[in-house]
């Protein structure tokens, strides 16, 4: 079970965008996340006729290391660490290190 899943609110911790927060859009491998308005690059294009795309300049999200984002917790206002617990039932929930609370 992974510590960061699609659409969790996280925050920047190192890094040019360090404080950002963002959703995640997407997983990138087992150690990479893609989140929306978070390491924005500019990428010069050249334009392709049989694709009708023009060139130029494109501003692109690239993926950043998980190592690098932390998961926003509601309640403390903070950046917070995540443990796995297991359930009575058998089932892995994640949850916040600093008040326990479980992450829906």
């Amino acid at each position: 079970m992974s510590k960061i899943k699609k659409g969790d609110n996280v925050v920047v911790i190192a890094g040019r965008d360090k404080g950002k927060r963002g959703d995640v859009a997407r997983i990138v491998g087992t150690s990479h996340v893609l989140v929306n308005g978070i390491n924005t690059v500019k990428k010069h294009t050249r334009p392709n006729p049989m694709k009708n795309q023009p060139g130029g300049i494109v501003t692109k999200e690239m993926p950043i290391d998980v190592s690098n984002v932390a998961i926003w917790n509601p309640v403390t206002k903070k950046a917070d660490r995540i443990g796995i617990r297991r359930l009575e039932d058998g089932r892995k929930v994640r949850f916040f290190k600093s008040n326990g609370e479980q992450i829906v």
